[in-house]
């Protein structure tokens, strides 16, 4: 049947309306976007303006520091003052944002603000792409300039001869334990621990771009990325040789050129040297997390929540271990790590390196070395230094 006339104007009618109702509402969310990204912009140029305001506040610092210091060096960067600082912003972030974003976002801006006053040099387990180097940024901040050592003790030797400002290791992981060669340094260095990083540790199974992941014959890793990984390799590719490399880094450097060779490392080192992700967090366990310290020079005041960590030699006696943690237990100082070390000065003789709650400047503190002095052949300082803070 033909369509009645009344019909179509009614639906012309109600097009009309459709039509104009759509063009209304992309209107308004048009206008609402305007206003919103027009609160965004003066955000931002009150965040500018604050920022550098900030920055001239760290250069008057540098220009008393330096009047102060005389003839001695001034010291520009304070670990403990940095920890309260990034304390106090966790404790009153309001939100959304996350504390661990905040943190990071002020942790960047003390890190470029502190490079106006003296860029600091660090000294880390390289190559470029390690998770010491990501420690290292997460700890100092991209302002900084990065010494990539190739072993630990050069680590130790460049910040002892004062090439470096600090260094930064390794000396823990939640899954494999404490990293031996890290405290053997000690046992001869001169430096002191001045601050702690934690750092959680995915680890990615990579190949070069152009390589058939069907064709791996070999897997290289760090010993560390090799043991903390036991459970997938076994269970996804138990018939491949496990080779150690000096670093999770050097080991993706290496399959560059090894086509049947597959690396476990870090996300940043596949990006840095352009290679294949095959498989991702490949880890045993899903809060791996490696505890990474720095190591430097000078003693540092205490923050509030802090720890101290010593080296301490015994007579080799029956009861020598009980008579060292009994201070401890009598003054309830909390202790946080306990590990043993050969001594290298006689067979059978060890050291044993101990990490407890509080600072050396703490009356407890005091009380506890003192007693533990008495008993024990040496007690070496190795560093009150804040903790890190929470991921």
């Amino acid at each position: 049947m033909p369509k009645d006339d009344s019909a179509e104007v009614s639906d012309s009618k109600a097009l009309a309306s459709e039509t104009e109702t759509s063009e209304g509402t992309s209107n308004e969310v048009t206008d609402g976007l305007s206003t919103l990204r027009q609160g965004i912009d003066d955000v931002d140029q009150e965040i500018l303006k604050l920022l550098n305001k900030r920055a001239d506040f760290a250069l008057q610092v540098a220009a008393v520091k330096q009047q102060a210091s005389s003839d001695t060096p001034a010291v520009f960067y304070r670990p403990e003052r940095e920890a309260q600082v990034l304390r106090n912003i966790a404790a009153r972030n309001p939100g959304p944002l996350a504390n661990e974003k905040v943190v990071a976002i002020y942790r960047q801006i003390m890190s470029a603000c502190l490079a106006l006053e003296e860029p600091l040099q660090v000294a880390y387990l390289g190559p470029e792409g390690t998770f010491t180097q990501m420690a290292a940024l997460k700890h100092f901040g991209h302002a900084v300039i990065q010494q990539s050592m190739i072993t630990m003790d050069d680590v130790f030797r460049e910040v002892a001869s004062e090439n470096c400002h600090y260094g930064v290791v390794p000396v823990e992981n939640s899954t494999e334990g404490v990293i031996s060669h890290t405290l053997d340094n000690f046992i001869n260095s001169p430096l002191r621990i001045c601050g702690e990083v934690e750092l959680r540790i995915h680890h990615n199974l990579m190949m070069a771009p152009d390589a058939d992941e069907t064709k791996i014959s070999k897997i290289y890793a760090h010993q560390q990325g090799l043991a903390q990984c036991r459970r997938w390799l076994d269970g996804h590719l138990p018939k491949v040789s496990r080779i150690a490399a000096s670093s999770n880094a050097e080991a993706a450097k290496r399959v560059l050129v090894e086509k049947d060779a597959a690396a476990i490392a870090g996300e940043v080192a596949a990006d840095i040297y352009g290679l294949k992700i095959l498989s991702r967090k490949i880890e045993d366990e899903s809060d791996n997390t490696t505890r990474f310290i720095i190591v430097g020079r000078e003693e540092i005041g205490p923050s509030g929540k802090d720890k101290t960590s010593i080296m301490v030699s015994t007579h080799n006696q029956p009861g020598a271990l009980y008579k060292l943690l009994g201070p401890f237990h009598r003054h309830k100082v909390s202790l946080t790590s306990i590990e043993t070390r050969p001594a290298r000065t006689g067979m059978w003789s060890y050291v044993f390196f101990i990490d407890f709650e509080g600072h050396r400047n703490d009356a407890v503190v005091q009380t506890v070395l003192s007693e533990i002095d008495g008993e024990s052949l040496e007690v070496k300082m190795l560093g009150s230094f804040p903790r890190a803070l929470a991921n």
